[in-house]
């Protein structure tokens, strides 16, 4: 019941107090803390009462501050924060869906509020008993991402296989009766989840407004490796189309009850059956980019800003003979082509090359699961001069694609330079021109 400190602040009203770096922290004006929410809620009071502990002797600190100052202490959230594991066996798990021989992290799911709260990762609150359900209230934990389903209760039990799946509604009224706001994801499996359980879904969660912010919708995602899995189909055309279509009814309903759209179809749904995306200002403040809800959209307006602004005093003279390959996820494809028809400079060859997912299977069409050795298959032979790759499709903060195979890997078999490109516009403009990328 206590967490190493990492490190002090020097000149905070911890490191002033006497706390040490590798003292261990017990608790704050009584209450234990477990953690780095319980930490930073706790320690914005101007009067603290701190228990730390030394090589086994606890040490009493009195520190008065100004409310909101920090207490200065680094927790180590290695050991604090380790994230908590799903109890769910979800019919649609895409941890579930993945070949075999991957690193062994790609395997974890972690269902922790505390995440989302801090990262907004989508979580389930089934792994959340009543006591730990009670902190989340009294911390003030908001908001929260919350995946849904249905919020029929012997529906949601099936589709995570949780018994006790089926309190969700209950917990969301408590949130929302306690000032906590939340926002909530459907994936939508055809014939499980549609059809009046989603009707349900839609307006169950409506009745929540406003603690309920927005609710996205998102198609399931099916790869091949489904042996021994549930028999699930995904989208076609013709029901993204018919999706599409059933969600703007309730988006008009509830403009004119409440002020916003509420509920928002992701950007798949119209790649799907290749309809027009909706204006930028439907997605209002984009309260679902995370779940591919407006994405494209965004991008679209960010390369225009981008490049009335880098152009601003005129055009530079890009550099001659570029030959520039493009690839991109199948469901992309159009849209990325269209960007770059607008605005690549004049003399600049651009191809847009869309990947056709091998290992995953054909059905998994979004840019950021495309793997290196589906690059190298599908890109060896084409003419260019350099590559501009999206860096979705690299793990965080590294250049290893998803089956293993590193950005050099890739770079060393097409034998062509290749450029990393983040996923915004700005990053788009300034490969299509050749342009650095701006320091910071």
């Amino acid at each position: 019941m206590s967490v190493r400190i990492n490190a002090v602040t020097s000149g905070s009203p911890a490191d002033k107090a006497g706390i040490l770096p590798d003292d261990r922290i017990v608790s704050i004006n009584g209450t234990p803390v477990l953690d780095e929410i319980d930490y930073q809620s706790l320690s914005t009071a101007g009067f603290l009462k701190v228990i730390t502990e030394r090589s086994g002797i606890e040490h009493e600190y009195s520190i008065r501050k100004s409310e909101w100052t920090p207490l200065g202490l680094s927790l180590d959230e290695t050991e604090s924060m380790k994230p908590r594991h799903c109890r769910n066996r979800c019919l649609f798990c895409f941890v579930d869906q993945l070949p075999q021989g991957m690193r062994d992290t790609l395997y974890v799911k972690d269902d922790d509020w505390r995440l989302s709260l801090m990262m907004g990762n989508y979580v389930t609150l089934t792994n959340v008993n009543d006591e730990e359900f009670n902190r989340i209230l009294e911390r003030k934990a908001s908001p929260l991402f919350i995946s849904v389903h249905a919020t029929d209760p012997e529906l949601r039990c099936v589709m995570l296989r949780n018994k006790n799946a089926g309190s969700l509604m209950d917990r969301l009224k408590q949130l929302k009766e306690n000032g906590l706001q939340f926002h909530c994801q459907v994936v939508l499996c055809p014939g499980v989840n549609d059809g009046d359980i989603l009707r349900r879904t839609i307006e169950d969660l409506a009745s929540l407004y406003p603690a309920a912010q927005s609710m996205a919708i998102v198609p399931v995602g099916l790869t091949k490796h489904r042996e021994g899995l549930a028999e699930l189909k995904g989208f076609d055309s013709v029901s993204a189309r018919n999706l599409i279509e059933y969600v703007k009814g309730f988006q008009q309903k509830y403009l004119q009850e409440f002020g916003t759209r509420f509920v928002y179809p992701s950007d798949e749904f119209y790649c799907i059956c290749n309809e027009p995306l909706p204006e930028t200002s439907a997605y209002e403040d984009f309260p679902q980019i995370e779940n591919g809800v407006g994405m494209l959209r965004l991008l679209e307006q960010e390369c225009q800003e981008a490049y009335e602004f880098l152009f601003a005093d005129g055009f530079p003279e890009p550099p001659a003979g570029r030959n520039v390959l493009i690839p991109t996820g199948v469901s992309a494809r159009p849209f990325i082509e269209k960007l770059a028809r607008r605005y690549a400079p004049a003399g600049t060859t651009v191809q847009v090359k869309e990947i056709i997912n091998r290992f995953f299977g054909e059905t998994i069409t979004v840019t950021g699961l495309i793997v290196g050795r589906d690059l190298i298959d599908t890109l060896k032979d084409i003419p260019c001069t350099e590559i501009a790759l999206c860096d979705t499709m690299l793990r965080a903060q590294t250049e290893c694609f998803l089956d293993e195979t590193t950005l050099d890997d890739v770079r060393n078999a097409l034998g062509k330079p290749i450029r990393v490109v983040q996923n915004n516009g700005e990053s788009f403009i300034r490969a299509l021109w050749g342009l650095e990328e701006e320091n910071g």
